[in-house]
């Protein structure tokens, strides 16, 4: 998928702090929740997505802690869904 696909989907205001399904190209499916930290802007540039995967979201709520997030790259995508 594109930034601008990704982005769409994501935007503020639509779908904020809600867990998706992140399908993809070669591997399972992952649900979580996109963040925007500091380096959003840097990380979107390059078609690279932060997310915190289901079983982490209530602790990141919690702690905000980065290290429980993950990056992926956008261009691996297939699609997005709602959980």
């Amino acid at each position: 998928m594109t930034t601008e696909q990704i982005e769409k989907y994501i935007a503020p205001g639509k779908r904020k702090d809600n867990p998706l399904n992140i399908h993809f190209k070669d591997r399972q499916p992952v649900t979580g929740i996109f963040i925007q930290e500091a380096d959003y802007e840097e990380l979107k540039s390059k078609n690279l997505w932060r997310v915190v995967s289901g079983n982490n979201v209530k602790e990141w709520e919690q702690r905000k802690d980065l290290n429980l997030s993950r990056i992926f790259n956008g261009i691996s995508f297939t699609r997005l869904s709602e959980v």
